[in-house]
């Protein structure tokens, strides 16, 4: 791709498409159908309401969005009524005609015999829904692990714009870094999510980018070790991000978000039968995204469409066909720098980049899910899928390169260079699960047996950089003394190529020994194969020749748990997984090395309070590595000094403690909480390498989040809301931890804050309105990578979205 980007749609063109999208939809749909929407008065929607159409003798329930579909209808007058237990019937007269399409909603009211401390929902709790990325559905309460699912209504109420912003609900998971501004790194329970803990609808995902929050229907966290279902997965969780699917009732949303900073984003969701069909059902969303930055020269745009079919073969067999495609071009930005591991005083909007400067990214994936129940107890679930993720980067170097004086100081100058990159990279995969449950004797079985395989091909062409572009001074930054050309860059003789491929085979079984108890315990095996070609530069000849590797790694990842039920809305469990990660270098016997196992405890406490309408979890963990790779001090014959980094021994220990709080309410008399706290301490325990009980970097001590919403429940305010949320992060560490080899590294404390956000939603009918103001009190802090991207949060802004229900 050529870093000269642009856009592979105009807004004016994004905007004809989707009209012409839209018309054709209205013109599928035109056939004797009535539809229509049930609100309460706190203007959310009204799920599994008993809607009735009197005279043609037919009835449906209302969805968790509270919509409902009549198909089929002859044309004429129809008595339409909605009843719920609690609330107040509702009956109306509507007139269906000849090939229309016709729409009524209702709005809800309580009845006056209706007992204060009771509220009607349908909403699970996060005790009761389980998350479709531990592959079999398992009631939380009985599942020996840690679980989180922020659900639509909260990213919608909260009008999530970034991942980061959604892990802010989430205890123990967390943005730990901020790549050039592009990519947020996650973590959880002190390790880093990389791509292979990432997942979209099942499917690892290259997180290399931000992900589009506008087509999630939910974010789901698997907290701890997942090993037996994915293979080499990091010991803090994983992430499965999971995107909006297809509907029979016709239905969708249209939206404009415009916020500070020039950020304007419409966004189209749409869904329904295909020609009202039984079998055949679609879902559309797209969005197109421009955005400048509260940083100087820093802008985004974006493209993005997830289309996806829903087929129903037949009684027992489904076929989901999903399509995702993104087009993002932003600044990469690597923040303020810092001088002698001290973060540069400047001003938060202050870019030290090129105005070049550009970060492209188009990724494209598509999967098919099938599934058959063999009957009511056991079936067969078969997943594939493929993504390419291409990436072209040009921008600065990070800001490291400061003129130091012979005292130490620096009067701000920074000698710039240049850096390009490139890669191209391809993942399929192709799982199969059987699920079932089955009795013998008194005990229950829920079983889960699979198999997946998948392959990474990446090719990476290599770039000399260009170390010295020119020098500014960050403190008297004057755009007339920068250069602005693009210089030629030459490549290296030959590319980087990897070729990964994994196999695995797993057994899970949740045995039921009785109501009150529950063992589960499962296997995995797997095996890994990695190729690579890269450019080396040969010693004797100092010439760069072709150099090749190959490495094998296999492992096995048992998982046992146990829990016990002293009531029904009451577990506690304790659990023993292990997890693996492969490691890239030798041993001092030039043999590839070995993986590192990683041990994880887990003993919890989930409660449900106040009838089911709180849930209360928490959960004390000990993630402990203890045969880490590090530099080898000394090479085979234990006498000579070892100074090559790419030899290693499993020598060192990594030890994660931590405990976690999470709260969560449904509606409750109009109002709905979320909260929680987590604490976590990851130290290097043992090393040769690093200080002892030294903190490993970018990981929060503490974090802590609350999230109030209250909808009015009289008429007169009838669907507004207010919300405030608050973050709390406490202390972390950026910079390098110092080594023997590397005496004069140091670490950087990064600033504690608390954020507070501010929310007032308002709904009429099918149109909402949204403002939210963010970082009230206009706290700065920073996310970091090394000691060199040092990336301020955004200062206070606001964004607001009017959207419209189809």
């Amino acid at each position: 791709m050529s870093p000269n980007y642009t856009s592979p749609i105009s807004p004016k063109a994004f905007f004809v498409t989707i009209l012409f999208f839209l018309c054709s939809l209205s013109l599928i749909a035109q056939n004797n159908a009535l539809r229509g929407r049930v609100t309460s008065a706190d203007g959310e929607p009204a799920a599994y309401v008993s809607v009735l159409l009197k005279e043609a003798n037919k009835s449906a329930i209302t969805n968790e969005e509270g919509a409902f579909t009549f198909k089929n209808i002859p044309a004429g007058t129809y008595t339409l009524i909605a009843t719920c237990i609690g609330y107040e019937a509702q009956e109306k007269l509507v007139n269906v005609n000849a090939g229309q399409t016709t729409i009524q909603d209702f709005l809800v009211n309580k009845t006056s015999t209706q007992l204060q401390e009771v509220t009607v929902t349908g909403r699970q709790s996060i005790n009761e829904k389980p998350v479709a990325i531990g592959k079999i559905a398992i009631n939380p309460l009985d599942l020996p692990q840690s679980t989180t699912i922020i659900g639509a209504e909260v990213l919608e109420k909260q009008q999530v714009q970034t991942l980061g912003e959604v892990l802010q609900q989430v205890n123990g998971v967390y943005q730990m870094g901020n790549t050039g501004g592009t990519q947020e790194e996650i973590a959880g329970r002190g390790f880093a999510f990389g791509s292979s803990n990432t997942f979209k609808n099942g499917s690892r995902f290259n997180n290399g980018i931000m992900p589009e929050m506008s087509s999630l229907e939910r974010v789901e966290v698997l907290k701890g070790s997942n090993a037996i279902l994915f293979g080499n997965v990091a010991a803090g969780g994983v992430l499965n991000l999971v995107t909006k699917k297809p509907k029979f009732e016709h239905g969708g949303e249209i939206s404009m978000r415009a916020g500070s900073y020039d950020y304007y984003k419409p966004t189209v969701d749409v869904y329904g039968s295909i020609n009202n069909s039984d079998q055949f059902a679609y879902r559309l969303n797209t969005t197109y995204l421009n955005a400048g930055s509260f940083r100087d020269q820093v802008k985004a745009e974006r493209f993005y469409i997830n289309p996806s079919v829903l087929f129903k073969a037949s009684a027992k067999t489904e076929i989901l066909l999903e399509g995702d495609y993104m087009h993002d071009t932003r600044t990469p930005d690597y923040g303020v720098g810092a001088i002698n591991y001290a973060i540069t005083n400047l001003p938060r909007s202050t870019y030290l980049g090129v105005s070049f400067a550009k970060n492209e990214v188009e990724q494209r994936s598509a999967m098919a899910t099938i599934t058959h129940r063999l009957n009511d107890n056991f079936e067969i679930r078969s997943t594939n899928s493929f993504q390419n993720y291409n990436v072209a980067l040009l921008t600065t170097s990070r800001p490291t390169n400061f003129v130091i004086d012979a005292e130490g100081r620096s009067n701000g100058d920074l000698k710039r260079g240049l850096q390009r990159s490139a890669s191209d990279e391809k993942y399929y995969l192709t799982q199969l699960d059987f699920i079932g449950k089955l009795t013998t004797g008194s005990v229950k079985h829920t079983l889960l047996v699979g198999g997946d395989a998948d392959k990474y091909d990446t090719e990476a062409p290599v770039f000399n950089a260009i170390a010295a572009y020119d020098v500014i001074n960050i403190y008297n930054l004057n755009a007339d003394n920068q250069r602005k050309d693009i210089p030629d860059f030459t490549t290296k003789p030959y590319n980087t190529k990897t070729v990964s491929n994994r196999f695995g085979l797993y057994a899970q079984d949740l045995i039921s020994v009785s109501e009150k108890l529950k063992v589960l315990a499962g296997l995995r095996y797997s095996a890994i194969d990695t190729e690579g070609e890269s450019t080396v530069t040969d010693p004797s000849t100092k010439k760069e020749v072709l150099g090749t590797s190959n490495s094998n790694d296999y492992a096995f990842s048992p998982r046992a748990g146990v829990v016990f039920q002293p009531t029904q809305n009451m577990s506690l469990f304790v659990s023993y997984a292990n997890s693996f990660t492969p490691n890239t270098g030798t041993d001092v016997n030039l043999k590839p090395l070995d993986p590192s196992i990683t041990d994880q405890y887990e003993v919890g406490l989930k409660n449900e309070l106040l009838n089911g309408l709180l849930s209360a979890n928490l959960t004390a963990y000990q993630i402990k590595n203890s045969n880490f790779a590090q530099r080898a001090l000394f090479l085979a014959d234990g006498v000579t000094a070892n100074t090559n980094n790419n030899i290693k021994e499993l020598a060192g220990e990594v030890t994660s403690q931590g405990i976690e709080l999470d709260l969560m309410s449904k509606p409750i008399q109009g109002w709905s909480l979320i909260g929680g706290y987590s604490y976590n301490d990851t130290r290097y325990t043992k090393s040769n390498t690093y200080a002892k009980n030294e903190r490993l970097r970018y990981n929060p001590s503490h974090t802590a989040n609350a999230s109030v919403f209250y909808a009015f429940q009289k008429a007169e305010l009838s669907g507004l809301n207010l919300g405030a949320t608050a973050f709390y992060v406490g202390d972390r560490l950026a910079g390098r931890n110092r080594t023997d080899a590397n005496p004069t590294y140091k670490l950087i404390a990064l600033p504690n804050y608390m954020m507070f956000d501010a929310h007032v939603g308002y709904a009429y009918q099918r149109v909402s309105l949204r403002l939210k103001m963010t970082n009230l009190l206009n706290k700065l802090s920073y996310n970091a990578h090394d000691d060199n991207s040092i990336n301020p949060i955004a200062p206070r802004q606001f964004v607001t979205t009017i959207a419209y229900k189809l």
